[in-house]
């Protein structure tokens, strides 16, 4: 409870056993009858919710970005995703592929549950709940909007690759070819979806990508490869304004600044205090 915003611990029950959890941060500023776009912030690799959302200080990698947003004036809910607990969500993908499934077909079914929710509160506009992961929240931006069109933009920070190379490459420093992470090799994704496959399913709503220099989850080069399929296919449709590529002196972390300005721009709110910056500059 801070003087710019609330958080609340909420669980959603799913299936016997099975349920969706995570943060939401809701400003303190709404007027009556107001309603806000929502942020949901995914963390990576054995996040939890708290990470995206501890207000006091800034969190590695996330830099608390879940709470800027919401000091900004969107309501942001971070989800607890099953990619946790080292070893054993990596079972739930080796027992899913047998039988057509895989780690992201329950993943998705959380996000039904949690958009249904979203869309039911009085303070929400339904029609702009964005979507912003890093790492493994990055990957859940690939593949969760592409198949849940509830979300009206995705942002994919620290993950978006030349994935099926990166992959399968042996001399590749990044490859996931000499690591633990088992998971990553997803059953037949090779002879169907790259990243640029996916990001046009996200099409025709807003893409971006929020990508370090310095990040060790792939290169430029490789990066810039894909995504040029992207840009090309968002120009190709007659919306390049659509989709975007942040590059920046960094490494694995939300940076934070061209991808608030997308935000800002595809789901039209300001806050109050940015207004007054516009008018300022206006009056100088």
């Amino acid at each position: 409870d801070l003087p710019e915003f609330k958080g609340f611990e909420v669980t959603l029950d799913l299936y016997e056993n099975v349920f969706a959890q995570g943060i939401i941060l809701i400003p303190k500023n709404l007027k009556k009858g107001e309603k806000r776009p929502v942020v949901v912030c995914q963390h990576g690799l054995e996040g939890k919710p708290v990470d995206v959302c501890v207000p006091d200080k800034k969190t590695p990698y996330y830099n608390s970005f879940g709470a800027e947003l919401a000091r900004k004036g969107y309501i942001v809910f971070a989800p607890q995703n099953p990619y946790i607990g080292k070893t054993e969500f990596r079972q739930l993908q080796r027992m899913a592929n047998p039988i057509g499934l895989s780690l992201f077909s329950f993943i998705i079914r959380q996000h039904e549950a949690i958009l249904q929710w979203l869309k039911s509160i009085p303070e929400v506009d339904g029609t702009k709940i964005a979507f912003y992961g890093l790492s493994y929240g990055g990957k859940t931006a690939m593949r969760v909007p592409s198949i849940l069109p509830d979300y009206c933009l995705s942002i994919c920070s620290g993950d978006f690759n030349e994935w099926i190379g990166k992959n399968v490459s042996i001399d590749y420093v990044g490859s996931y070819m000499w690591t633990f992470e088992y998971e990553m090799y997803e059953f037949n994704l090779g002879k169907t979806f790259n990243y640029a496959e996916m990001a046009y399913l996200i099409h025709p709503r807003p893409f971006m990508v929020e990508r370090g220099h310095s990040d060790g989850v792939g290169n430029d080069e490789m990066v810039s490869w894909e995504f040029s399929k992207v840009r090309r296919f968002y120009a190709m449709q007659d919306i390049p304004e659509n989709t975007a590529i942040e590059y920046f002196k960094g490494g694995h972390e939300i940076h934070g600044k061209g991808t608030y300005e997308f935000l800002q721009k595809h789901l039209g709110w300001r806050s109050e205090e940015h207004t007054s910056e516009l008018q300022s500059h206006h009056d100088l």
